[in-house]
């Protein structure tokens, strides 16, 4: 029996930080690497991010809110101090100043379900299948109906107030399964969907550019 005693949440905090677990759930896997150009897409202060630096990730983010493109900079000149500054920008995920096919994995964790109607949704969409080489993956987890579909109420477009107090724009299967077919995408996981005691709805949408 090995003797090593399980680490303290101190210790996986400083190593980890505060990584999605379905984001560290496709590292695992081997489905997005350190090897990896990855874009952190409405990265906010680097929760998803921290841990790929250290890592020595060639990682950059975009995010709307210049204080968190400014927090995102202090963290990476404390864990990747040799990224440039420049890697992360303030930007809207449906304009992205970056060229066609320059990333290999594009993450967007519990960003989407804040798009103002479905044309934003799809155009955010649509920016982000651009910026992602053929081969990459894309990863986003969202809000949606799936589980809820009683127990929510549809106020316009897509937005629905849901029972923890929250008014969210919301997907369902049909909807994310319809876009991917329009994107000629592979889908690499099963939607994943997990509802939170009648509260919320979070889905995981992971998908491989052909």
């Amino acid at each position: 029996m090995s003797s090593e005693r399980p680490r303290g949440s101190d210790e996986l905090l400083a190593e980890f930080g505060q990584i999605d677990i379905y984001v560290f759930d496709q590292l695992l896997r081997g489905q997005i690497t350190s090897s990896m150009r990855v874009l952190d897409a409405g990265c906010g202060a680097g929760r998803n991010s921290e841990y790929l630096m250290r890592c020595g990730t060639e990682i950059y983010g975009v995010d709307s809110d210049a204080n968190q493109i400014a927090r995102i900079r202090d963290v990476a000149s404390k864990a990747a101090p040799g990224l440039s500054p420049e890697h992360f920008r303030v930007a809207r995920l449906d304009d992205l100043p970056f060229p066609d096919a320059h990333f290999d994995a594009v993450i967007c964790s519990a960003v989407l379900h804040f798009s103002n109607d479905a044309a934003e949704f799809e155009n955010a969409v649509s920016e982000m299948w651009r910026v992602l080489r053929p081969g990459g993956v894309f990863f986003a987890r969202l809000a949606s109906t799936i589980g809820l579909e009683g127990r929510v109420t549809h106020l316009r477009d897509r937005w629905y107030h849901l029972p923890d107090g929250s008014d969210r724009f919301l997907v369902d299967e049909n909807y994310l399964l319809g876009i991917s077919s329009d994107l000629g995408a592979r889908q690499l996981d099963p939607l994943k969907t997990t509802v939170v005691q009648d509260m919320r709805s979070m889905t995981t949408w992971v998908l491989r550019k052909p």
